[in-house]
């Protein structure tokens, strides 16, 4: 008799249960003017210029080597960044670059926040992008929200197709700049439009162009609250010295309405306009205080900032600002900046490091290198003369952009003899063709007692015909006594 009641107790308990999933509540972000937004636009047209423009920039390498300066050349399996050339073997270059990176951008964040979000992040940049085409088409906030509520008509349509058109060609223009960056971009050009580049370039052009178009045009916000982690991993990078996009309520509240001739006494400078809301591109009110939507791009400065001016008020309601001077200020304390603290300089000590290492290595790093590989089976041959034979292949990498002249040798290892498959006098006529890594069959012909512990240790000298010198460890292997 009682179990017939448990049912209705547990739907009234998932009844009041908050759903899973919220409902996307669309947002229609307010054009507004001021020192950010003008820093915004400012940022977004170098960094588009930056994208679109590279993949066309030429850097002269010489005759044998590509033109492109920025390229990724997955065929003959280099990175080349103007004066850089990168081989794979070299990919801790690669590492050094993604720690900086990474580095930088905690070392910024615990300094400002989430400024790479609200500036130079590509979602926020084509998001952007795409919000200006937008407005252009459909018109400001109050315009767009009339829009979107009215029915269907020819004019509706029109202004909706045409938005649509101009973020297609957007998207498109991103995705086709991305795989310029891996052929030659002149050359991949003319054969995209002829229609005879490789299905590869075309099923990135139209990946890169459907993300591009779903994510900066369709999801916008969603990507920055749902899909990346960086606002769950920022509150590990910022401390109470960070600077911060902050509303001040110590001057904001009580907060209300105000009319012009009204007193300011007994209440707040904040006249609860929500201008800092009709801006947001994520839609929050930052006057409720920190908020992992917050992506710190201070539009909601520039409006809150228009409207003190409006009212005869100073500027700073919303500003940039540290939890730390809101507590000093509370406390009758002066406010300070305090850029160099313990965090700060454990970031800095990284990049530091990590910089000087791969400066380091850049400046010294050898256009010649060599690697050996002894055989495995057998180790060593015993000739009829009682001398002991080794066999390697040796590895000759030529990083110039021209044939080059080496000479083999074996030293540390008494009157061993060199012998290299294929090649009369192998000590002044190998040739190692340019850009290129040559393997040679090399034998070693040494005494029976040049390895009398079964194994001793010596190098391979490769000198080249403009003096550049590379060595390799290697052991010559012999019959233990």
């Amino acid at each position: 008799m009682d179990g017939g009641g448990v049912p209705g107790s547990e739907a009234a308990a998932q009844a009041k249960r908050p759903p899973l999933f919220a409902p996307r509540a669309r947002i229609h972000p307010k054009k507004v003017s001021g020192r950010f937004r003008r820093l915004k636009w400012a940022v977004l047209a170098a960094t588009l210029a930056i994208y679109y423009l590279t993949p066309w920039i030429r850097w002269d390498r010489g005759a044998n080597a590509p033109d492109q300066a920025v390229l990724v050349d997955l065929a003959g399996r280099r990175f080349y960044f103007f004066w850089i050339e990168i081989w794979p073997q070299e990919i801790y270059y690669v590492t050094g670059l993604l720690i900086l990176a990474a580095t930088t951008l905690f070392l910024v964040t615990s300094l400002a926040g989430r400024v790479w979000c609200g500036y130079t992040c590509p979602q926020t940049v084509w998001t952007d992008l795409f919000m200006a085409v937008e407005r252009w088409i459909e018109g400001d906030r109050n315009a767009r929200i009339k829009l979107d509520r009215a029915g269907w008509d020819a004019a509706k349509i029109a202004k909706k197709i045409a938005k649509h058109a101009v973020w297609l060609i957007i998207a498109v223009a991103t995705g086709g700049a991305w795989v310029f960056y891996y052929a030659d971009a002149p050359t991949l050009a003319v054969a995209l439009v002829k229609f005879q580049a490789s299905t590869a370039s075309y099923a990135w052009i139209g990946i890169l162009t459907f993300t591009t178009y779903a994510l900066g045009g369709l999801a916008r916000e969603q990507v920055c609250t749902y899909m990346c982690p960086w606002p769950r991993i920022q509150g590990a990078m910022l401390d109470e010295e960070s600077l911060v996009v902050t509303y001040h309520p110590d001057r904001g509240e009580p907060r209300g309405a105000h009319k012009q001739g009204d007193s300011w006494q007994d209440r707040g400078h904040c006249i609860d306009c929500d201008q800092c809301v009709a801006v947001c591109p994520t839609g929050i009110d930052i006057r409720k205080g920190q908020q992992l939507e917050c992506i710190t791009c201070a539009l909601c400065i520039d409006a809150c900032d228009g409207v003190m001016d409006k009212v005869g008020l100073p500027r700073g309601l919303i500003s940039y600002d540290t939890l730390a001077n809101m507590e000093r200020r509370a406390h009758g304390e002066t406010p300070r900046l305090r850029l160099i603290r313990p965090r700060t300089i454990f970031y800095i000590g990284i990049i530091t490091i990590v910089g000087l290492i791969m400066l380091w290595t850049l400046a010294t790093r050898s256009s010649l290198e060599v690697n050996v590989l002894h055989d495995r089976n057998p180790l060593f041959v015993t000739l009829a003369d009682g001398e002991i034979r080794n066999g390697y292949t040796v590895k000759v990498l030529n990083k110039r952009h021209e044939l080059r002249h080496v000479q083999l040798a074996a030293e540390g290892l008494g009157d061993a003899r060199v012998a290299v498959v294929g090649v009369d006098a192998p000590e002044f006529n190998l040739l190692v063709p340019p850009d290129t890594l040559r393997a040679f069959r090399v034998f070693v012909t040494a005494p029976r007692d040049a390895a009398s512990h079964g194994s001793a240790s010596f190098h391979f000298v490769v000198t080249a015909d403009d003096g550049t010198v590379a060595h390799a460890d290697a052991a010559f292997r012999g019959p233990e006594r």
